[in-house]
């Protein structure tokens, strides 16, 4: 696509002798946890820098990330918390802190955390529970007391996610988003959010957060811009010819034998928890 921002990486070009030989052990969606260490060691050796942030391919960001960067200051590993909502508190399963976005300086503290990362999830990164771990995730859980040089997000803008965006409230002030806390009334500008969860369904239609409870204010103000983003580079990959292979499309139950489920998603919008395109463009 020459996209003149980006250095594309191949598994080839990183993949050691230590990934391949666990490769045949893992589904590749493990293999993809397994590898996020070794790709961000990768960046900062092969390129000499100074610190690599790693990201979930599933965010979009609403406000320049550099402010969630200072926060660390002299730290040399930032993480970040789910802040779950009391209904949705997964932290004894998927972990206190999310991998979503997480930064390692090149310094002794960041690289001797990133490196036992790396060794720990080599020897074991899969998805499901067994003895406190969890994929790559649940490794992070003592972080702050294994390692010093740790630092914990405080920016609430950074990390609002389908567990916990129940806690907020968003508008739009002078263009940008805001989101404010309900318990505290404090307000905060939107920095990312993560979609986890997020799938595409047949009939032109989304499934924007199946097990989590949104409010027509989260999807006017978090998901509407994610539908016109994800529009937009449909668009371009049209124009220039390429194809477009999603992770998967969800079957809506006899959508086509059933006028009721019809009329809902393609007039009213959405059906139960499938949302049609036309819906976030209202």
């Amino acid at each position: 696509m020459q996209l003149p921002h980006a250095t594309v990486i191949s598994l080839a070009d990183f993949e050691d002798e230590q990934l391949l030989t666990v490769k045949p052990t893992r589904t590749a969606g493990e293999y993809c946890w397994t590898c996020t260490s070794s790709t961000i060691r990768y960046c900062i050796q092969t390129y000499g820098l100074d610190a690599c942030t790693y990201i979930d391919a599933d965010l979009l960001f609403f406000a320049d990330p550099s402010v969630l960067i200072e926060e660390m200051e002299d730290r040399s590993v930032l993480i970040t918390s789910h802040r779950y909502s009391p209904a949705y508190d997964q932290s004894a399963t998927s972990g206190t802190y999310c991998v979503q976005f997480i930064c390692f300086k090149n310094t002794e503290d960041g690289m001797s955390a990133l490196n036992w990362w790396r060794e720990a999830c080599l020897a074991w990164c899969y998805n499901r529970i067994e003895d406190g771990k969890f994929g790559d995730q649940k490794y992070l859980d003592d972080w702050p007391n294994r390692f010093s040089g740790v630092h914990e997000l405080q920016h609430i803008g950074g990390g609002v996610g389908p567990w916990n965006i129940q806690q907020y409230d968003f508008s739009y002030r002078n263009g940008s988003l805001m989101g404010k806390e309900l318990a505290s009334g404090k307000d905060f500008p939107v920095i990312f959010y993560h979609y986890h969860g997020f799938r595409y369904a047949e009939a032109d239609a989304f499934i924007p957060a199946p097990n989590y409870q949104l409010s027509k204010n989260d999807l006017k103000h978090i998901y509407s811009p994610y539908v016109k983003a994800l529009t937009s580079v449909e668009r371009e990959l049209k124009e220039k010819r390429m194809s477009q292979q999603f992770h998967e499309t969800v079957e809506i139950p006899r959508i086509r034998k059933s006028i009721r489920r019809m009329y809902k998603l393609y007039i009213s919008g959405h059906f139960r928890e499938f949302y049609h395109r036309s819906y976030f463009s209202r």
